[in-house]
């Protein structure tokens, strides 16, 4: 037998499992307990080590120890059960600080927390403050939905008594509690311990109180009174009750004492009014306001104290309910198809109780359909939030006709709502094998990029994907350059109010959707740059990133006589995990592309001669994000404006070749036309030549020609202005006229200068070509003349003639320069150089760039070279 025993110990001893052996150590006030019922299996708690261990159905571990705890049985915390109890004696201090269940030990068993707090003093009290929401009293049978029960006992004289059980989140706030008293948390095994504290102060008084605060709206609340409850004893409770609302007392359940002297009493208690006595079986205050307490006071018994059972017990019931009279609106939405409403506070502490059917909510939502009578009590206009929702689908595209171009207008919502309609949400279902396509009621749509460009009109809508991808903010505007967006999949459009704006008051269609036929890509926009602006287009979501594994088409339209730069100026590229993230850029009815992918280097400008695509992909990131925001601008293409430069410069030059050439020729042929003879008369009685020789009259013959006229002379002074510098003629005078020195007749003087002689018209008198200011020739001034009668008048226009010939005093001399020199023709052609010099010199820089330009444009048109060539 001996050995049965000694086999049975060290069967014991080494079933004890060393893997949940733990260290415990314990804190000041602190006493760990760890017990197990008497029946049950065989599994003990062992203290210690090696020989000095001792294995129990129960083990302490007093304050400011530690001990070697281990169990030997495989699961312990399906029997033990841990208990830390904490003992403050304030009769002399207490450090007042929170109250907290904190055990880093043994989190898997059943754990059972006490403290034990007293004064030696009967006269001082301790009041027990609970954060909010505060605690709810509970019956006994009942359990805490986070598995965390409290109960208070409270030591008096007459013995304890228990105050009930307690879980958090209720109406009670504060208790008063007398000298002596004990908290008890009781946490399930295999529970996480909350974070719940609560604070203790000392009071003065020897009163039992109960604070509580009453929730607004609409709300029923139960109260216990105490097991055990003394006679001739008196609790208290302090009900504070949300403005603006009524409350009614129920006692719910009585169970009267056995009394023999005085009976059991209630007394009511409010401000500035005389308290109202009743008993627990009067008719209690029914839809009173204002804050109130309730005193219960137990009678005389026949025993010193009671019991549960012939005790005095008090389940009473608190109501609360909004008072004064709610504005009633009666909303029908059955006319509406697909419309919702949807009603809620800003402010849940706000006095604003908002109902439904006589049913007070926190939210209201009006379904689709319905029809609904809404009550608003003590709510004015900003202190709620009215967002509406509008569903448009259609089962497959053959239905779709019904709905193709609705106009997503604000819906008409009813007037006696009082809060303002702050935001309009419209779902788009896309039927099976089809795309939503959204447009502008007027104009081209406007996108919004965060800090470059925003929408300055009234109503702009957000635009998101499945799951709430966003794919823009779009306004309806005459700058916008979008035409269309086809989307792939089923979308929302959200608009929202600014301010405090109703929407209500906004007439004017927001956008225009329709459903079509399925798109090959993701998400397509249509695209009409204007000409005298350039404008941003980004990815979805910018700056976000672009939806993985998601495909983006820009069609971009370029007016014929216009060519577009496309310049990438925000790239972002990942790192793909799984295909590639690129970008391509084609000419609509061109095969030729041109491609990047995020492992290359992406051209950041292009020049673009006509409308093209701009296709972006993405792909499966590992790293980074796909996101790019891109420019167009339109610029006029130069090809025809060369044109037309060149076309000018060419007729100018072909008219001045002509002008030279006409000139030159007639003037050699006048020249072989020309007598080249003169006649010199030094003095005497002197005739004309005509006047026996020549038969004819002045006007008809050629006695006024000169042979020759030097065309230095003539036009000398052109030279000498712009042709100045070495080798050119430096305005010296050769062969000057000289006035005759011999003496003249006076017959001959009076015949030569009479007035009275008939003359011809003169018809060989010299005219230019075109005048002055017909052609590129500066004009040539006049020749200065002196005094007409004078014989010192010198006429340039006679210079190196061989035939002098005096005419009138005062009358300029008449001469055809028909017969000029070659030389004419050389000095001609030297102003018509400098001429088409100082011209190219001018439009040289203006040339350049426009031949540049059409280089680029024109892909080297020959024509432009040889340009280039002469630039």
């Amino acid at each position: 037998m001996s050995w049965l025993v000694f086999g049975l110990l060290l069967v014991l001893t080494a079933g004890v499992s060393e893997a949940n052996a733990v260290t415990v150590t314990t804190g000041p006030y602190t006493k760990v307990t760890i017990s197990r019922p008497t029946e049950g299996p065989d599994c003990f708690v062992c203290v210690g080590e090696g020989s000095a261990q001792t294995c129990k159905l129960r083990a302490d571990i007093n304050q400011l120890q530690t001990l070697h705890v281990s169990f030997n049985c495989s699961r312990p915390q399906d029997i033990f059960t841990i208990e830390i109890n904490r003992d403050f004696d304030c009769s002399m201090s207490c450090n007042y600080g929170p109250i907290q269940a904190d055990w880093s030990f043994f989190q898997d068993f059943k754990r059972v927390f006490t403290w034990d707090l007293r004064f030696k003093s009967s006269t001082r009290s301790f009041q027990l403050e609970f954060p909010g929401p505060g605690m709810r009293q509970i019956q006994s049978s009942e359990q805490c939905p986070d598995n965390h029960t409290y109960s208070i006992l409270m030591y008096l004289r007459a013995g304890p008594m228990n105050l009930g059980k307690f879980c958090q989140n209720g109406t009670i706030t504060r208790i008063q509690i007398l000298w002596k008293w004990r908290l008890t948390l009781e946490v399930p095994k295999e529970t996480t311990l909350s974070q719940f504290s609560f604070k203790y102060s000392e009071v003065v008084g020897s009163v039992f109180a109960v604070d509580a605060v009453l929730p607004r709206g609409i709300s029923n609340t139960d109260f216990f009174s105490a097991s055990g409850f003394p006679f001739a004893y008196t609790v208290m409770w302090n009900f504070v009750v949300p403005p603006r609302h009524n409350f009614t007392v129920d006692f719910v359940k009585y169970n009267k004492p056995e009394c023999q002297g005085k009976p059991v009493k209630v007394i009511y208690q409010q401000a500035n009014m005389a308290p109202v006595e009743k008993t627990p079986t009067d008719e209690q205050p029914a839809n009173y306001n204002r804050n109130f307490s309730l005193s219960l006071t137990n009678c005389d018994g026949k025993t010193a104290g009671g019991s549960s059972d012939s005790g005095l017990l008090l389940n009473f019931r608190v109501s609360v309910f909004r008072g004064g009279i709610p504005d009633l609106c009666a909303v029908d939405l059955q006319n509406d198809k697909g419309l919702s409403l949807q009603i809620e506070k800003k402010n849940q502490a706000e006095l604003c109780e908002i109902g439904m059917d006589k049913v007070v909510k926190e939210k209201i939502v009006v379904p689709a359909g319905s029809k609904v009578s809404l009550s608003f009590l003590d709510c004015l206009k900003d202190d709620l939030i009215l967002t509406a929702t509008k569903t448009i689908e259609c089962q497959n595209l053959a239905s779709c006709p019904s709905v193709a171009g609705t106009l997503l207008t604000i819906p008409l919502v009813d007037s006696c709502l009082p809060p303002s309609l702050s935001q309009v949400t419209w779902v788009l279902n896309v039927p099976e094998r089809g795309s939503v396509e959204l447009s502008a009621p007027q104009g081209s749509l406007y996108q919004s990029v965060p800090g470059d460009q925003v929408c300055d009109q009234l109503l702009s809508a957000q635009v998101s994907a499945a799951n709430n991808f966003s794919i823009g903010d779009f306004c309806s505007a005459s700058k916008g350059i979008i035409q269309r967006i086809q989307i792939s999949s089923s979308i929302t459009v959200t608009t929202s109010a600014d301010g405090n704006k109703d929407l209500r008051q906004v007439m004017a269609p927001l956008l225009n959707a329709s459903f079509n036929s399925e798109i090959d890509e993701t998400l397509i926009y249509t695209v009409y740059p204007r000409i005298s602006t350039s404008a941003l287009i980004m990815t979805p979501n910018w700056p976000g990133e672009m939806k993985p594994d998601s495909t983006l088409s820009y069609i971009v339209n370029v007016p014929e006589d216009y060519s577009a730069q496309l310049l990438f100026s925000n790239v972002t590229f990942p790192e793909c995990l799984k295909n590639h993230a690129e970008v391509h850029i084609q000419e609509l009815g061109s095969d030729l592309e041109v491609g990047f992918r995020e492992d290359e280097k992406l051209v950041l400008e292009h020049n673009i001669l006509k409308s093209f695509y701009l296709n972006m992909s993405n792909c499966e990131p590992e790293k980074g994000i796909f996101a790019i925001l891109s420019k167009i601008s339109l610029q006029k293409k130069p090809g025809k404006l060369l044109s037309i430069i060149l076309g000018v410069v060419g007729a100018l030059l072909a008219l001045l070749i002509i002008i030279l050439v006409v000139v030159c020729v007639a003037v050699r042929k006048k020249k072989r036309q020309i007598n080249r003879s003169s006649i010199y008369i030094p003095k005497g009685n002197v005739s004309l030549p005509g006047d026996v020789l020549f038969p004819k009259t002045r006007a008809d013959n050629d006695s006024h020609v000169y042979t020759s006229i030097d065309d230095t002379m003539v036009y000398g002074h052109l030279l000498q202005q712009d042709l100045s510098g070495p080798g050119h003629f430096n305005g010296h005078q050769v062969d000057g006229y000289k006035a005759f020195s011999g003496p003249v007749d006076k017959t001959i003087k009076d015949t030569l200068y009479d007035p009275t002689v008939e003359r011809g018209p003169d018809k060989d008198t010299y005219h230019p070509f075109l005048a002055p200011s017909e052609t590129f020739i500066p004009s040539r001034p006049r020749t200065p003349l002196g005094r007409l009668d004078s014989m010192d008048y010198e006429d340039r226009r006679m210079v190196d003639n061989t035939l002098y010939t005096f005419k009138t005093p005062g009358e300029p001399n008449q001469m055809n320069r028909s017969a000029a020199d070659p030389v004419f023709c050389q000095s001609l052609m030297i102003i018509l150089g400098q001429s088409l010099s100082w011209l190219i010199q001018n439009m040289r820089p203006h040339m350049r760039r426009i031949c540049r330009i059409y280089l680029m444009v024109e892909k080297m048109n020959p024509v432009t070279q040889r340009w280039n060539v002469l630039i």
